[in-house]
């Protein structure tokens, strides 16, 4: 998604003062207990995007105070090929399977009450200001970009556009807009074709054995996100990858996301 400008205080700002510093990084527990917990002080409607998607400002008791991307479910559209009401709970699915898999890919995300409804709050991330050719930098075969090919893969994510590649100022891989995932049937689309063909990494090849040892956690920790359906074709995505260890082909016709890049 194009870079986000939300000032925490627009709606105090206006004397002039620079805006303070940024707090120090919060660990993984306290991100997530600040996205569950903190109030909502500002709101503004993301324009871009097919579904009603707010940026949104947080602010917990102590006064600290965090940027989060909040997509309602009230604010979904409703698809062809996906149930309705369903697209913010595979955006947390998909933090859930990128944190089990121990790939850090998606950003701390949770289910909440928010000024529109219960919806997906994820922790937002600021985009490198200084990061080259796009096309060039997610178009290499780096150990980082081929697990979020892979993640692709396993989640059957319709749309890995180029622009929900994220690159951090600390050069972290990220992939965020996971809404459209965990399809029962085949429905990948990514502009990442770099590996297809191509033998999957031992080390990954190691974290998928892994996931597909811990089926049942998976499964009970997705019950309430996905179907029996939608469970039953993910384990077996699991399990087709782990048996030919090698990137699956992709179909120019059919595995390429509306808009490209």
């Amino acid at each position: 998604m194009p870079d986000l400008y939300l000032r925490l205080h627009d709606h105090d700002d206006d004397d002039g003062a620079e805006p303070a510093s940024p707090a120090a990084p919060l660990g993984e527990a306290a991100t997530l207990a600040l996205l569950r917990e903190a109030d909502f002080t500002a709101s503004k409607l993301i324009p871009w995007g097919s579904n009603y998607t707010f940026a949104v400002a947080l602010e917990t008791g102590d006064g600290r105070e965090q940027l989060a991307i909040y997509k309602p479910e009230a604010g979904e559209r409703p698809l062809c090929d996906f149930p309705d009401g369903t697209l913010y709970l595979r955006e947390h699915a998909s933090y859930l399977l990128s944190e089990r898999l121990g790939w850090g890919l998606v950003p701390p995300t949770v289910i909440r009450d928010g000024p529109h409804g219960v919806g997906s709050v994820q922790l937002y991330v600021e985009p490198k200001a200084e990061r080259g050719d796009d096309h060039v930098y997610w178009g290499q075969r780096l150990c980082a970009i081929e697990r979020l090919v892979l993640f692709d893969h396993i989640a059957n994510n319709a749309d890995r556009k180029l622009t929900h590649c994220l690159l951090d100022r600390d050069d972290h891989v990220w992939g965020i807009d996971h809404g459209l995932t965990f399809n029962a049937v085949p429905r990948l689309r990514t502009v990442l074709w770099q590996f297809t063909d191509a033998p999957i990494a031992p080390e990954l090849i190691a974290d998928l054995c892994r996931l597909r040892e811990e089926e049942r956690e998976l499964r009970d920790e997705l019950r309430d996100h996905l179907s029996r359906r939608e469970l039953d074709a993910l384990i077996r995505r699991i399990g087709r990858l782990v048996t030919t260890g090698v990137h699956p082909r992709l179909d120019p016709h059919r595995n390429v996301p509306y808009g490209w890049w």
